[in-house]
């Protein structure tokens, strides 16, 4: 699927991918200069889809993230329908999209595949009120965990 790209974010890693920082990063995005576009989170238009496309089709507004392959810091990106694309909101802006997509897609790998968070837990929460933090605190509950929450 082709999608054109209506917001994105700058995250932290972002800048630090773009000053090559730290210096060994660079042997794996580009020694000079990086070799991918950076950016993981998106929110857009489906443009086109392909025939084997069952999921979304062309004009869908859509949000999520390209994971590793990065290059959602461009105008657009070809995605398959099997990455971490849904079906956006009409009550939500594009901003308002992607930046979902920058919290909540990594608190819930986090909490849910290396923490294997579990009903009954008891998990604190260091910096709650942030952009991960505030979607940390919504999965963990989701999943019946006991949240202690630290600013």
């Amino acid at each position: 699927m082709l999608v054109r790209i209506i917001a994105t974010v700058v995250a932290p890693p972002d800048c630090a991918f773009r000053k090559g920082d730290p210096f060994i990063s660079r042997f794996f995005t580009g020694l000079t200069r990086p070799k991918k576009i950076p950016g993981d989170v998106l929110a857009g238009i489906i443009e086109k889809t392909g025939k084997n496309v069952s999921l979304f089709k062309t004009g869908d507004a859509v949000y999520g993230s390209s994971g590793d392959k990065m290059g959602t810091n461009a105008e657009y990106i070809a995605m398959s329908e099997e990455e971490a694309l849904a079906i956006k909101p009409a009550s939500i802006t594009y901003e308002e999209a992607a930046a979902i997509s920058e919290g909540s897609l990594t608190a819930l790998p986090f909490l849910r595949d290396s923490g294997n968070i579990r009903k009954g837990q008891k998990i604190l929460i260091n910096g709650a009120s942030g952009g991960v933090g505030v979607y940390a605190i919504q999965f963990a509950k989701y999943y019946g965990a006991y949240v202690t929450a630290a600013i």
